[in-house]
């Protein structure tokens, strides 16, 4: 996915940057789209449980509710709601046979567990998941689809999870329509409130950088600010970094020095490099030396090649033993772990 950078200030640094989603598209003869053969499940599901039991409302539940309410449901989840009844159990078993196919698929996409990656074994193993139900499969199908450059078969799939309450597929058909079709902007803006309401971390980034750009919605920084933080406390590590500069500036939040410090050390304690380079800054600033020499090592090796000067700067200023002290805290650095999504 191309990267897109909004907003930037007028000295050209670009601060509010969204992620690159999308890898490279590859090549693949596979072609499909979600059709009746596909969601076989849907079509071919019993209407209701058989004899529900008088007075039992949890096993009166249609199955084809049962199944569109638990689409999204991860294993764990699945088994839980399976032990309520037998009714549940049975109107389940599809879903479940869908982890398995979900866990084969990631399998071959990753090369995990003893298999060669394989896309296009990844790529059956997730049409079969989501021909049972599984809007999971249906997103990595979609991606799978997209990443081949087959972009309506992308968008189909992540239509379909989006319209079955998945917040993953919400946000990835919006990004879709960003990125290939800006005639449905509004509509992309829609599925990525849905999505943000949701809790999904990654949809209320994108939100906030489009309320902030004013694209597709009217321009509100207090309220892009809000997605900023919302996703931040979620875990999402370039939000971190943008809440951060919200701080510094006061754009959209009350400005405030000690909040801008905490969620900068939080977004490079979490790997981002430019939070790295800003964070090693103030602590230079601060004369810990020693701290900041880490932070901007770490800059370094990131590729933000300004760091390196201000580095070697502190280096001269350091002993043997602390130069060396600053280099072993650097090598053995591990980055805490971010959100996945």
């Amino acid at each position: 996915m191309k990267q897109m950078t909004w907003p930037c200030n007028s000295d050209g640094h670009h601060h509010f940057s969204s992620l690159p989603f999308f890898r490279k598209p590859q090549e693949s003869p596979i072609p499909a789209k979600p059709s009746k053969s596909h969601l076989s499940f849907f079509n071919s599901a019993p209407k209701s449980a058989p004899n529900p039991p008088q007075g039992s409302d949890f096993s009166a539940l249609p199955y084809d509710v049962l199944a569109r309410i638990a689409a999204s449901f991860a294993l764990p989840s699945l088994k839980t709601a399976s032990l309520v009844c037998r009714a549940w159990r049975d109107a389940l078993k599809p879903l479940r046979e869908a982890m398995v196919f979900l866990k084969w698929g990631k399998r071959f996409k990753h090369g995990r567990g003893g298999v060669k990656a394989n896309s296009r074994k990844a790529l059956d193993s997730f049409l079969k998941g989501a021909a049972r139900g599984s809007t999971l499969a249906m997103v990595d199908a979609g991606l799978i689809y997209w990443e081949m450059g087959k972009k309506e078969e992308g968008i189909a799939w992540y239509r379909l999870a989006a319209e079955l309450g998945d917040p993953t597929g919400q946000c990835n058909l919006a990004i879709c329509y960003f990125q290939a079709y800006p005639s449905k902007t509004t509509e992309a803006i829609g599925w990525l409130y849905q999505a943000s309401f949701a809790g999904h971390v990654r949809a209320q980034y994108q939100l906030a950088l489009c309320l902030h750009q004013g694209r597709g919605v009217g321009r509100s920084l207090p309220e892009a600010a809000r997605w900023y933080l919302r996703a931040a406390e979620g875990g999402y590590v370039r939000a971190m970094y943008n809440t951060s500069l919200c701080y510094l500036m006061g754009e959209g939040l009350v400005q405030s020095h000690r909040l801008a410090r905490k969620w900068m050390k939080r977004a490079a304690d979490h790997g981002h490099s430019k939070a790295q380079f800003e964070h090693g800054l103030g602590l230079f600033s601060e004369g810990d030396m020693m701290k900041a020499v880490v932070y901007l090592e770490l800059a370094t090796r990131a590729g933000e090649r300004a760091a390196a000067h201000v580095k070697n700067v502190i280096l001269q200023q350091l002993s043997a033993s602390s130069r060396d002290r600053a280099m072993l805290l650097a090598d053995t650095w591990r980055d805490l772990p971010a959100h996945p999504s």
